[in-house]
């Protein structure tokens, strides 16, 4: 296969040169034949160009859309997502709050505060969480308490009067690898935007915003299409490895191609490549392990709640047939109590009659 990304960035290593830096470390080969084979390919492909980076992946995302380093690159994308002009002011530390440790299945989770105040929580999920809604809600509701406490206490320090006006919007910013299934019910859409507002007409503030992004329906909704807006250009940069689409992607949007310089100058740097993709493997290791347990959690939730089920049912159809059973013994018996008074009746009948007959007989001698 011809590696066309090669005439677009000279840097880009032939294969037999990266195997051989490999082979003469004595600690790169130890740590290249500890990969599976898929893996080593995988490496190779994008260190030689035959495939894209994937971008997604956390320390290559980190190194190329650093908000500390290149905020501009992040403040542009982000700008096209909200739908106005967002500068980033600084980075804020997590708190580490995450629900039963839900680090496991984000690829990345920055926070970052804008010119403005207004706080963006920008997230990659690997593999979308249930309930993505309901958890995105409590992190946009933890988000705000964050600000209002942060601004509260520093309207404080410096003797000034607190204003529930000096609080600015949050956003919640989640992409989707493999989204969840509730994205799936809404065909043909890859991008998802909260809006706020009243039956009545009501105008009011309301500071919690929502944008879900799913490239995995974005993929499949670019499928045999060219890529037509900036903000496409960057989910397709995000999400494709596909060097047809990495030369679209330079030639209609060049600031893409200063990206993959960078990722290929990274690519240049042995130790430090294979540092960031091991991290990633053993990260994305660990995920799998984690998702195979909350699924097979789940099957064991769900078996239990069927079982569960199913002994109430057959508890139910078995009182149900001890009621039937009752009922019958009681039809019987009463049956049986009607036919002994038939029977008693029948015997004090003919008693009667035998009374009548010896009357009759006792009072006329002839018979």
């Amino acid at each position: 296969m011809a590696n066309k990304l090669r005439n677009y960035f000279p840097l880009i290593r032939e294969r037999k040169e990266v195997l051989k830096e490999i082979g003469e470390n004595s600690g790169l080969h130890a740590l290249f034949t500890g990969w599976k084979p898929e893996q080593q390919e995988e490496f190779l492909d994008f260190c030689t160009g035959m495939k894209g980076v994937k971008i997604l992946y956390d320390s290559f995302f980190k190194e190329v859309m650093s908000p500390e380093y290149t905020p501009g690159r992040l403040n542009r994308f982000l700008s096209l997502l909200i739908g106005k002009k967002v500068t980033i002011r600084q980075v804020i530390p997590n708190d580490g709050s995450r629900i039963a440790d839900e680090n496991t299945l984000l690829i990345t989770d920055i926070v970052v505060e804008f010119e403005d105040g207004s706080l963006a929580n920008v997230e990659i999920q690997k593999i979308g969480y249930s309930f993505p809604g309901e958890r995105s809600a409590c992190y946009s509701a933890d988000l705000l308490l964050r600000q209002y406490k942060r601004v509260r206490d520093e309207k404080n320090r410096k003797k000034q009067k607190f204003s529930y006006k000096d609080i600015k919007n949050v956003y919640i910013i989640v992409l989707f690898e493999k989204s969840a299934a509730e994205f799936h019910a809404v065909p043909g859409k890859h991008l998802h935007k909260s809006f706020w507002g009243f039956d009545t007409g009501l105008e009011v503030t309301l500071l919690q915003n929502f944008i879900f992004i799913t490239l995995d329906i974005f993929r499949k909704n670019m499928e045999n299409k060219s890529i037509e807006n900036e903000l496409d250009a960057w989910l397709m940069f995000f999400s494709s490895e596909d060097p047809e689409r990495i030369i679209e992607l330079i030639n209609k949007y060049p600031m893409f191609r200063e990206m993959y310089e960078d990722i290929y100058g990274l690519c240049r740097n042995m130790e430090k490549v294979m540092g960031m993709f091991s991290k990633e493997l053993r990260e994305l290791d660990r995920n799998t392990v984690q998702y195979m347990i909350d699924e097979l959690q789940e099957k064991i939730d769900a078996q239990a709640a069927a079982l569960e089920a199913d002994k109430k049912r057959h508890e139910k159809e078995l009182e149900a047939e001890r009621k039937r059973y009752e009922e019958e013994l009681e039809a019987e018996r009463k049956e049986h109590e009607k036919a002994l008074e038939r029977e008693r009746l029948k015997y004090a009948q003919a008693l009667k009659c035998i009374e009548a007959l010896k009357e009759k007989s006792s009072s006329d001698p002839l018979q």
